[in-house]
């Protein structure tokens, strides 16, 4: 008789939670200690976006180098050397003296934490099914916007009782504890002691990709390979022009309400609190409406493509920003399009695991998670340079509104080119 199989692919997801809640918490402390950073150390908004730039750059090279890294050691081995990387540079931020020193220490913590998303998508590629990976991915990803919920709380508290500094050191620390209980709880399923045969059955009860996975060769595949495949080009082209909107949310949010609604930041701020709230909602939503769809008997290729569609779209009202006359109005606005964002996030790094074998899920995710990085060092440039300029006109809102219709437009031109470049669905053979 079979047994009652077991549930361990979410304890799995719970782990991957909590490492990339830790990894949002310590690269959103510095957008929250930005005005506090700005006065001790003489900052222009270049400056900063200078510094933002450092880490996307090395962000950008850690993903290339960390998603083939991890397809070839190991998630286990690959996820604890990221956090180990990125939990010290986060600490290293309390004893840097100027500009240059913050700017090397965020390139470190970028390299560190560009294997977080690699390893969690081959994670949820390993462990879960495909009619459940969506929810699986909007359930850790909701970690970034736990992290970015946590911060705005936490680190005006630390900075108010113990300075600056501390608000560095705590935050970096928490990542050790969470290495703890990955190196207690966490395996391959094949090797995993926790689950049963029928649970084991079911992760791997894809027909289709079984009998593609028979196919193929078993070593492993060269990332230089897939930049060949246009279904690769379509990851890039969604996260390059969708990621850089997420990093002028993280950074700027909380130093737009602070110049435009006098937002005092040395205080747990209800505005970015509500904001990072709704990301999660976001996040899980997305995860759970492709998935619903697919449940509906839509191919994996439609729901995701289409709710990827709605979410695009729900990104538009941003734009309105730029008219709302009280704090409230701009909160709503820009938490649809920050809950939009991830809702997208959670479709898009799901597309990598439906098309390409797992195998080569890690490198695909990095190509196009440096992509997006690439973006995000790209997108500073423009950022500092607006900002600056209304700045000196004596209008920086005006330097905002121009931003969020940037944000407006980002998300229908990546579906739509992503659209161009796969129209239909083929599973990638490599």
């Amino acid at each position: 008789m079979s047994q009652q199989r077991t549930n361990y692919r979410w304890t799995v997801v719970v782990l991957l939670f909590f490492a990339t809640t830790i990894n949002y918490l310590d690269r959103q402390v510095i957008g929250l200690l930005k005005p506090t950073l700005e006065k001790q150390f003489d900052w222009s908004e270049k400056d900063y976006s200078d510094i933002v730039m450092a880490f996307q750059a090395a962000y950008a090279l850690g993903l290339l180098v960390f998603g083939a890294f991890i397809d070839r050691l190991g998630t286990k081995l690959g996820y604890s050397l990221s956090l180990i990387i990125w939990s010290l540079a986060a600490m290293a931020h309390a004893v840097v003296k100027g500009t240059l020193g913050f700017g090397a220490v965020r390139a470190v913590l970028g390299a560190g934490e560009s294997g977080n998303f690699p390893a969690a998508i081959k994670s949820v590629a390993e462990w879960f099914p495909k009619k459940e990976r969506a929810l699986a991915t909007g359930i850790f990803n909701s970690g970034a916007n736990i992290g970015a919920v946590v911060a705005p709380i936490m680190v005006p508290w630390i900075l108010g009782v113990y300075g600056w500094q501390m608000a560095f050191l705590i935050t970096g620390a928490i990542g050790f504890v969470w290495l703890i209980f990955w190196w207690i709880y966490y395996e391959a399923p094949n090797r995993h002691k926790k689950i049963n045969a029928e649970e084991l059955a079911y992760i791997n009860s894809d027909a289709e990709e079984e009998a593609a996975e028979s196919k193929l060769p078993t070593e492993k595949v060269a990332w230089g390979r897939l930049f060949g495949i246009r279904q690769t080009w379509a990851f890039v082209v969604g996260k390059f022009l969708t990621d850089p909107m997420w990093y002028f949310f993280l950074f700027w949010l909380p130093s737009y309400f602070s110049s435009t609604f006098n937002l005092d930041l040395k205080k747990p701020t209800l505005p970015l609190i509500l904001i990072y709230t709704a990301t999660t909602v976001g996040s899980i939503g997305g995860g759970y409406l492709s998935s619903w769809f697919i449940k509906k008997g839509w191919t994996v290729f439609r729901a995701r493509k289409t709710a990827m569609f709605i979410f695009a779209l729900c990104v538009v009202p941003i734009f309105a920003a730029r008219y709302a006359t009280n704090i409230w109005q701009a909160v709503a606005l820009i938490s649809l399009a920050a809950a939009a964002h991830q809702a997208w996030s959670a479709n898009i790094f799901t597309t990598a695991s439906d098309i390409f074998p797992k195998k080569a899920v890690s490198s695909v995710v990095g190509i196009g998670g440096m992509a997006g990085s690439v973006g995000g060092i790209l997108f500073p440039f423009f950022i500092g340079w607006i900002l600056d300029s209304a700045k000196a006109s004596g209008n920086i809102t005006a330097g905002y509104n121009v931003l969020f219709t940037v944000c407006a437009c980002a998300y229908i031109v990546a579906w739509l080119l992503m659209h161009f470049l796969v129209p239909k669905r083929k599973a990638v053979e490599l």
